[in-house]
């Protein structure tokens, strides 16, 4: 139909084509059923079996709806704002209003209104302006399903072009219809596929755009006037262009009252009051409108497509559901946390993440940032999963669970004082490539560790010299890879097999690049007695008809969890997680404690504080913690004990308080005795954090007693591995955790 006033000259060209198409039908494609008022298709059958998908849908496609674990709305994705509705879902006055403008004849033609277009055009032609409707409802419905459905410039020009031949393969195309469907259905479908204005795609989004209102709570005013939107959305828009959407609106009534459909004094009643609108928002669109979690929205999105195959055009155009893992506890349990220690947009990021072991599940994603809007605290770079800095210390997990399966008992001891110079590795010391030395980040550093000790501590040089005891980084790494890591950015990564060709034996100390969410799925790798679980945000797809999704290749979507058994083994796992308790309980992560549960963890700090990192376990949660500068790598004046820890608890204390405690898996002896002796005989020394001794069960460690001041680097920083100063050197000496 015309958005604006049609001149004589454009009616007369219109209605000389209604002729010639006339004619073409009583040539013989088409023949005139006998008293109808309407025609029929000779070979109907074969028009059906023909018309194309998109016109044998049982209605359009609405807004794909992104749902939260608990059922609650996250976003939608849309190009178009439709919320297709059932035909008991529409107010009978907005169909009889909509029919009595535009198709008078509706329910006594078969698709195709010869008579009934040739006087609405000589009706238009006598006006001077569009009075009346030409097409039927049904030649509507084909003409703007093929518009709005067609997928190219050509085809979309070509459902619109002004010639006899797409006009009959419009008209045939409505009498198959016709054949098809009954007419509350083609009625129905026009309603949820008409565009109304203002982006409201639809009766039901039209209702709530304009009113606030469901469809079918439409008064008969209202009707009226929606009912006249359809000729011209813009030009009777009753937002901006009120006064012509009451002349139309009016327009509307006569036709109803002249049909008898209304009485005279509904009509005298509402003709002469102004249009009334109660103007609604539009529904949230896309992750920038998300409800909460933002960047686990766009995760999700990048899910769809890059993991799941989905296209742009079906997440957004196909009225899908989206069943996601985040809790929504948990996210704003996180984000409140996050805000407490990182005000919205600060230069410094805090990234929080959370997993479930076992399923890989995650179940929040946490910025101190907005996602994706162009204001200074809003970031489009989704920094809790892509890496971006390094973690420090909480690599030392990795070299721990290779040792401990390469028969390094929990208990294996070794004297490493610092500077403690490596036997394997190499690097650069002021410059000169030589061997790799290493200190912790202060004197009070014990010379001797066991393997549970050294990583309450988090001693720099006790791992170094438990990769000189492995020989190799290549099964660390290895290990880090099977437990989730991913260093495949070519950006921000030197990448896993760079680290193994260069037998960089800082890669303990934790410098490379990582991606927050990486952390928290290798975490949760132990959390889940070795069971790896990639991250999966998303449980179920369905199509608009409410059933599992079928892609492409003609099978369902697969949205099971992705799951490694024994990426690890279970009784490394469980051995390693009864150590890392030591860690929260007495060691480098006390403030990561929550009293009543048992939670294991790990912090980590790079070269000059650059960033501060904490990674904390229990058997149903795996947390990564990260705290950067993303431009740089300044002081942020803290370390993987500090903010992070203090993240970490602030966000898990609510949620573990109404929950049991659930402990770890008991430690396997055997894994905890291992097979490599005793390690090397320690040396005397007069630390200020006591050697500890060996303990009998790693699950209770006689670890050393915290730092004096606990906001001090726990072990010491990482290096850069590329830049080759001092202090940020490969193989450098490392100064902090």
């Amino acid at each position: 139909m015309p958005e604006n006033t049609l001149s004589k000259g454009r009616i007369v060209g219109r209605l000389a084509l209604a002729i010639v198409i006339a004619g073409l039908l009583l040539a013989g494609l088409l023949m005139p059923v006998v008293g109808g008022g309407g025609l029929v298709a000779r070979n109907s059958a074969n028009m059906i079996d023909s018309l194309p998908d998109e016109l044998t849908d049982a209605t359009p496609a609405g807004m794909t709806r992104v749902l939260a674990a608990d059922g609650s709305l996250i976003t939608n994705f849309y190009e178009k704002n439709r919320t297709p509705v059932a035909p008991d879902q529409i107010s009978e006055v907005m169909k009889q209003a909509l029919v009595d403008i535009e198709d008078s004849r509706f329910y006594e033609h078969n698709g195709l209104d010869v008579e009934g277009t040739m006087r609405a055009l000589v009706k238009n032609l006598a006006a001077g302006e569009v009075r009346e409707g030409g097409s039927t409802l049904t030649q509507q419905l084909v003409k703007q399903t093929l518009i709005q459905t067609a997928t190219s410039a050509e085809d979309r020009a070509a459902a619109q072009e002004q010639t006899p031949a797409r006009k009959l393969r419009e008209a045939r195309m409505a009498m198959a219809l016709e054949e098809k469907y009954e007419k509350d259905e083609i009625l129905t479908r026009y309603l949820n596929l008409v565009y109304f204005g203002n982006g409201a795609y639809g009766i039901q989004a039209a209702a709530q755009k304009y009113f606030s209102v469901n469809a079918i709570d439409l008064t008969l005013p209202q009707a009226a006037m929606l009912a006249g939107l359809v000729q011209s959305p813009t030009n009777d828009d009753p937002i901006n262009n009120p006064e012509n959407a009451q002349v139309r609106r009016n327009q509307v009534l006569q036709r109803m009252l002249d049909l008898g459909h209304i009485t005279q004094q509904e009509f005298d009643e509402i003709t002469p009051t102004p249009v009334a609108v109660a103007p609604g928002v539009n529904p949230p669109n896309g992750c920038i409108d998300a409800s909460l979690g933002g960047f686990f929205c766009a995760f999700v999105y990048d899910h769809l497509i890059g993991t799941l195959g989905l296209t742009d055009a079906d997440v957004k155009n196909g009225g899908l559901t989206v069943q996601t893992t985040l809790r929504p506890d948990l996210q704003r349990s996180a984000d409140q946390s996050v805000l407490n220690q990182a005000p919205m947009g600060d230069p410094l990021v805090a990234a929080f993440d959370a997993v479930e072991p076992g399923t890989g599940h995650v179940l929040a994603m946490s910025l101190n940032r907005r996602y994706g809007c162009d204001a200074p605290d809003c970031e489009s770079v989704n920094l809790a999963v892509r890496p971006s800095k390094g973690a420090g210390s909480t690599y030392k997990v990795f070299t721990a669970a290779a040792a401990l399966k390469e028969g390094f008992g929990a208990g294996y001891t070794i004297n490493a004082p610092q500077p403690y110079t490596s036997r394997v590795f190499k690097g650069y010391r002021d410059e000169r490539y030589g061997p790799l030395v290493v200190s912790n980040d202060n004197a009070g550093y014990a010379a001797t560790y066991n393997m549970t000790s050294g990583l309450v501590a988090s001693s720099n040089t006790y791992f170094v010299a438990l990769e000189d005891a492995l020989g190799s980084v290549d099964p660390v790494v290895d290990t880090a890879v099977a437990m989730g890591m991913n260093f495949e950015d070519p950006v921000t990564q030197q990448g896993a097999e760079w680290w193994k060709e260069h037998e960089n034996g800082t890669f303990t100390l934790g410098p490379e690049a990582t991606s927050p969410l990486d952390l928290a799925t290798a975490y949760a790798t132990v959390a889940a007695s070795g069971t790896q679980c990639d991250p999966v945000p998303v449980t179920g797809v369905l199509d608009r008809n409410g059933e599992p999704f079928v892609g492409s290749d003609g099978n369902v979507l697969d949205t099971g969890n992705r799951c490694t058994p024994e990426a690890i083994p279970a009784g490394v796992a469980n051995t390693l997680a009864n150590m890392m308790v030591g860690v929260v309980e007495n060691g480098t992560g006390t403030r990561a404690r929550v009293p009543g549960h048992t939670i294991a963890g790990k912090t980590g700090t790079t070269q000059d504080n650059a960033t501060a990192a904490f990674g904390g376990i229990t058997p149903n949660y795996a947390v990564s913690v990260m705290y950067f500068d993303p431009l740089g790598n300044v002081n942020v004046g803290s370390h993987g004990g500090g903010t992070p820890a203090q993240i970490f608890h602030d966000a898990m204390a609510p949620i573990l308080a109404g929950q049991p405690n659930t402990p770890f898996a008991a430690p396997d002896p055997a894994v905890a005795a291992g097979t490599k002796g005793g390690g090397y005989r320690p040396t005397p020394t007069a630390p200020r954090r006591p050697a500890p001794s060996t303990p009998s069960t790693p699950s209770t460690p006689e670890a050393p007693q915290a730092p004096e001041a606990p906001q001090q680097p726990e072990g010491g920083a990482a290096p850069d591995p590329n830049a080759p100063a001092e202090g940020a050197g490969t193989p450098e000496e490392p100064a902090g955790d």
